[in-house]
């Protein structure tokens, strides 16, 4: 089972940016669909993007409240996921996970998550 550590969080202001980063254990990694989730205080854990697995072009999906304002994106070199997020709002403040989809027989895992507030 891959193992999962997100890095990157802070406190910014509106409108700056913050690049997450998702480092997995082993070399296992590329097989791996890819997601990052969020969690707000007293809300549902939510996908907030993915991208498919694979060495040669990636599909990606974004919620829409997101589109155009974050980037998700993969170095399977690295065994590394990324979230770029621009144009933070105050309504982006959440705990942000990053999760490996199961796979086949091979169970998916989630990382511990990295704090992201949005206040001025």
């Amino acid at each position: 089972q891959v193992q999962l550590v997100e890095s990157g969080g802070g406190l910014v202001q509106p409108g700056g940016s913050l690049r997450l980063s998702c480092a997995a254990s082993g070399n296992m990694f590329s097989i791996y669909d890819m997601a990052w989730y969020r969690q707000a205080p007293g809300k549902q854990r939510e996908l907030v993007a993915s991208i498919t697995r694979g060495a040669n072009g990636h599909s990606t999906y974004y919620v829409d409240s997101v589109r155009g304002r974050f980037t998700i994106s993969r170095d399977n070199a690295k065994s590394t996921l990324y979230l770029q997020m621009n144009s933070l709002k105050p309504e982006d403040t959440a705990r942000y996970y990053c999760k490996a989809e199961p796979i086949g027989l091979l169970p998916g895992s989630w990382g511990q998550g990295t704090q992201v507030t949005v206040s001025k």
